[in-house]
């Protein structure tokens, strides 16, 4: 009876355990399921300044691909997932990295989506602190919902402020070259 029930125990045990990629200090899972949506990693990397691991980032998507044009263009349930490795990342570093990557992103022109702009900084208005996880989900025709530490923070509507959020780390000139590469797989 010890042994049956030993072999139940490691069955329940590994069916409950999720596959998990090991990034710097951080753990990225190799899937994750968000509303009805399930999505697979694309690609995973480190945000480093100065030999500094700031995050470690990972793109989830339905259909793997490593071209970021058609993770920009596409109308599907995506996510960016970035976990806080560093004390480094503060929220005032955060609210100007946001910032300065919309600017990027838009070449400047951010009129059009100064208010969700407003609204999704409005989301870093807690500390951040190493090992907070922030969660930048894509639902198809619908819009942005944001997570910190699983905990919903708000949905920004519209396929046009998800294209230029993403292009913050899948753009011609993302946050970092070497995070963009390995997000895409490459």
């Amino acid at each position: 009876m010890k042994k049956i029930t030993l072999v139940l125990i490691t069955l329940i045990t590994l069916s409950t355990t999720t596959a998990q990629i090991k990034v710097g200090s951080a753990t990225l899972p190799i899937e994750e399921k968000f509303g009805d949506a399930d999505l697979k990693i694309n690609g995973y990397g480190k945000r480093e300044v100065l030999w500094i691991d700031l995050y470690a980032g990972g793109l989830y998507l339905t259909n793997k691909t490593n071209d970021s044009k058609v993770v920009l263009d596409a109308n599907e349930n995506m996510a960016i997932k970035l976990d806080i490795i560093s004390g480094f990342v503060t929220q005032s570093k955060m609210i100007k990295a946001v910032k300065d990557g919309f600017e990027k992103a838009t070449f400047g022109n951010t009129k059009a989506l100064d208010g969700r702009i407003n609204k999704f900084i409005g989301f870093f208005s807690e500390p951040i602190v190493k090992k907070d996880v922030f969660d930048l989900v894509y639902i198809k025709d619908v819009g942005v919902k944001a997570f910190k530490n699983d905990k919903e923070l708000g949905l920004i509507e519209g396929r046009d402020f998800k294209y230029a959020l993403f292009k913050i780390w899948l753009g011609e000139d993302p946050a970092s070259e070497s995070l963009k590469k390995g997000m895409l797989g490459l």
